[in-house]
């Protein structure tokens, strides 16, 4: 059978658009080094959140500069980090972990002007560690319309210097404050290791 050289052309032409198209797909999956669900944020009961680490939701220190946040994002609010009970503060120069979840619907966690950013899904935990360098104030908004009053849910992230820390871990801090307070947000945060880590 004979093959016209303007067929031979299209064909390779088709040939080399399928392998690019492939290999962008993989890389885009495994490139970037970024975990999807089943990575190691965990998974909890939405209908029993008071039995998990998201009882008493806020910031906690677990090492020298170093804290983890338990957010819980319900209908339309996000726990710590609404007005009824503050902002979300931290220190600058520390390495934050956010564990987020969702006691009802599906939810965004966005972190304004950085790039954190996960979806809060009832029964898993996303998992996201950054680092705040300098003090600033960062808004939380939900990014996953979640029903009539999703336009109104945010929070606020406070990073502030550390000489003005004064939650868990910090030198002025009573010894009864040392579990979960809220905090401030700082300038531009960098991501440590894979951006998102999302557990189902």
């Amino acid at each position: 059978m004979h093959i016209h050289r303007f067929e031979k052309v299209w064909l390779a032409l088709a040939l080399v658009f399928i392998l690019g198209l492939i290999s962008s797909i993989v890389y885009g999956a495994v490139g970037p080094g970024i975990e999807m669900i089943d990575a190691e944020g965990g998974t909890v009961d939405p209908q029993n959140l008071d039995e998990t680490e998201f009882a008493d939701p806020g910031v906690e220190q677990v090492g020298e500069n170093e804290y983890e946040v338990y957010v819980v994002a319900k209908q339309f609010s996000f726990d710590p980090g609404t007005p009824a009970n503050g902002v979300i503060r931290v220190p600058a120069n520390s390495e934050v972990t956010f564990y987020v979840t969702s006691s009802d619907v599906v939810h965004g966690f966005e972190v304004v002007g950085t790039n954190l950013n996960t979806m809060a899904i009832p029964g898993q935990v996303s998992k996201m560690t950054v680092e705040f360098g300098d003090p600033a104030t960062y808004g939380i908004v939900c990014n996953e319309y979640c029903g009539a009053a999703h336009h109104a849910m945010e929070g606020r992230i406070v990073v502030v210097p550390e000489s003005e820390y004064d939650g868990p871990g910090a030198t002025n801090a009573t010894s009864g404050n040392e579990t979960t307070t809220n905090a401030s947000v700082a300038a531009t945060p960098q991501i440590v290791g894979s951006a998102t880590e999302v557990t189902a």
